[in-house]
């Protein structure tokens, strides 16, 4: 049953937004969405998008818009009786929005607490992801997730640490912060990852997986410090491990994310660069992870402040 937020004032201000198309990924996305938006108190937002515009361009196209929207509402509909039957005290907003789903995914993404995402496909190519995904991954504010792996379906309940990747630069920042946040706010240990170079886990043949010399290990362990900096203090129930190696850091965190409950990455990659996706390590574990992967922007949109005590599936 859907249940209209503004029928009553929602307990937090921020939704939770699912971006919803009936596919078996948009499933997927939907339920971790309504797990998460019930555990913490807040409404979820299903926003379906039709860009009906090059329809009504067409001659006697009244016939098509009506059966357009009956579809788009039928979408809805069978996404807010999956969110009821996942979490029935979870209270839903339907939308149907007109225009490009990336466009309007990306606006609402400011207000939002986080917004939602379902992929399908085993990876390979960028074009697995869908363009709606990429378009909101490289231009959406705050946290983006997506659910894309079955066999995260499968594990029984909550389990596993969050994993953080941390490269160094600056643009790591709002990583950091969200996964702090979603530590506290799930009851789990915190794994920060770190590979001191970017080149691919096996370049060096006989060498090993750890960082082994002394000045190395030291400087890269002062450097995830500094970047750690104040997060321990301000989320003291969070339990801090740290991996360093030497180099691989999509093999690592592919790896981990094998057990664990969410892996949280950056925007951009170790050199910044605004306006490519996520950067190359966070395309390929958007595309292989074995555990949702939520993408953070600068300035998490929506939180209303970083503490979320509740505990999240």
């Amino acid at each position: 049953m859907t249940v209209r937020s503004d029928e009553f004032p929602p307990r937090v201000a921020a939704p939770v937004v699912a971006g919803v198309d009936g596919s078996a990924g948009s499933d997927r996305a939907v339920r971790w969405a309504a797990a998460t938006a019930a555990a913490r108190g807040r409404t979820l937002r299903l926003v379906h998008a039709v860009d009906l515009e090059p329809v009504r361009a067409l001659t006697g196209a009244a016939p098509l818009v009506g059966t357009l929207r009956v579809r788009a509402g039928a979408v809805l509909l069978a996404a807010a009786e999956l969110a009821a039957r996942t979490a029935p005290e979870v209270r839903v907003r339907t939308e149907l929005a007109e225009g490009a789903p990336a466009g309007a995914l990306i606006d609402r993404s400011a207000g939002a607490h986080m917004v939602v995402l379902g992929a399908t496909g085993t990876g390979g190519t960028a074009a697995h992801l869908g363009s709606t995904l990429l378009a909101v991954g490289t231009h959406g504010h705050g946290a983006v997730v997506v659910v894309r792996d079955r066999e995260f379906d499968r594990r029984c309940g909550p389990a596993g640490p969050v994993v953080l990747g941390v490269d160094g630069g600056a643009a790591g920042a709002p990583a950091i912060a969200t996964a702090f946040a979603e530590a506290s706010a799930r009851g789990a240990e915190l794994l920060v990852l770190h590979s001191w170079i970017d080149l691919p886990y096996g370049e060096f043949a006989g060498a090993s997986d750890g960082v082994d010399d002394p000045d190395l290990a030291d400087t890269a362990k002062r450097m995830v410090s500094e970047q750690l900096a104040g997060w321990g203090e301000k989320y003291p129930e969070v339990e801090v491990h740290r991996e360093l190696y030497l180099s691989g850091p999509r093999h690592h965190l592919l790896r981990w994310s094998r057990t664990a409950q969410l892996l949280v990455v950056g925007s951009r990659g170790r050199g910044g660069f605004a306006g490519l996706l996520f950067g190359s390590t966070s395309t390929a574990l958007v595309q292989r992870a074995h555990c949702p992967v939520l993408v953070a922007h600068g300035g998490r949109a929506g939180t209303d402040g970083p503490d979320l005590r509740s505990r999240v599936p």
